[in-house]
């Protein structure tokens, strides 16, 4: 599938002006809170009429502004999931998931009920009521409701803001499910870095309604756009294969593309493809070996940038292999530690956050 999206609209002091290519997979509109990301994918639902835009589907035009082309929602087939469920009330969850299934095309699948039901484990909940949910399983149905009306696009607007860290942490799997065992491209509106690095193939980073940088995860979580906006969660996001698992101790060794690093608390099994993000804020910087340490990751490189970072703070860039990571320290501390490019240092590595 290839989406092609381009808006600019006017809404009171807010000023809209973004674009994007999509060629399947998920794409995360990835901001801060105001930056334009729902407004965009309201205009990509037909929720909203922009003064100038163009939406194209496979060729398919379903808004072009210059021809007065604009598609009503109801025939894009694109499903919708919000921050709330938003199920009926009075209808048990296999009526709400029957009523997706009553905007899907003639020639989808029967099946398509069982498997979904299964993909989104919800198998338990058919005969309850929405009142009778976690917040967690609402948004499952809504998900299964969306994908039984057959959409060529799934779009997610900030699923998971509504809900505590503990039902985020039960949906996300299913989410991962979702990308993994369906063709089903899906727009993923979010502020969190987490989801993101998790869920993501392609991430369109936006602020003041404009698209700042666009790429991997791994390339707008750890690159300068992404570092000079927000610093909370800075840091590097790299890729790798998960090459052991220590069941005792809960850790899971990672092997990235030239160093392996040990990963707390992971339930994970081997083989699998994840993915680390490890904030800046969080490494240290030594230039000899350091010893008798409770951090488990100590990570041999050298240094292949220094950039003045503002109060008086400088980012290093540590290259370790072919993966790089990042530490936050003060100038007063490259200049004790006499820092230069090309200097062998070791990355001290406090955290590092799974995201599978």
């Amino acid at each position: 599938m290839t989406l092609i999206v381009e808006a600019k609209q006017r809404l009171g002091g807010f000023s809209l002006d973004a674009g994007f290519t999509s060629d399947g997979g998920v794409t995360a509109l990835f901001g801060r809170s105001g930056s334009g990301k729902t407004s965009l994918v309201r205009v990509i639902a037909g929720l909203s009429r922009p003064d100038h835009g163009r939406l194209m589907v496979d060729g398919d035009v379903l808004l072009d502004t210059e021809n007065r082309i604009f598609a009503p929602k109801h025939r894009r087939r694109f499903g919708y999931v919000f921050q709330e469920g938003r199920l009926f009330p009075h209808l048990s969850v296999r009526q709400n998931l029957a009523y997706g299934r009553w905007f899907a095309p003639g020639a989808a699948p029967a099946e398509n009920f069982d498997r979904i039901v299964d993909l989104l484990g919800i198998g338990a909940l058919l005969d309850r009521r929405p009142g009778k949910l976690s917040g967690g399983e609402k948004q499952r149905v809504a998900i299964g409701r969306a994908l039984l009306s057959a959409p060529r696009l799934l779009l997610m607007d900030e699923p998971l803001a509504a809900l505590d860290d503990e039902r985020k942490a039960e949906i996300l799997p299913y989410l991962e499910r979702l990308r993994d065992e369906t063709s089903t491209p899906i727009v993923y509106v979010s502020h969190s870095v987490a989801e993101v690095a998790r869920l993501a193939d392609k991430v369109v980073m936006m602020k003041d309604g404009r698209v700042e940088a666009t790429g991997t995860p791994s390339e707008i979580l750890s690159g300068s756009a992404f570092l000079s906006s927000d610093r909370r969660d800075a840091g590097a996001v790299l890729a790798g294969t998960v090459e052991a698992v220590d069941i005792a101790h809960r850790l899971a060794t990672i092997r990235l593309s030239a160093m392996r690093i040990v990963v707390p608390n992971a339930h994970v099994e081997a083989g699998r493809t994840v993915r680390v993000h490890i904030p800046e804020r969080d490494v240290m910087v030594a230039t000899i070996r350091p010893e008798c340490l409770s951090a488990l990751n100590l990570l041999e490189g050298h240094v292949a940038a220094i950039e003045p970072d503002g109060e008086g703070m400088m980012r290093i860039r540590i290259r370790c292999g072919g993966d790089m990571v990042l530490a936050r320290i003060t100038a007063l501390s490259v200049e004790r530690l006499d820092l230069k490019l090309g200097k062998p240092v070791f990355a001290v590595i406090k955290t590092v956050a799974l995201e599978r």
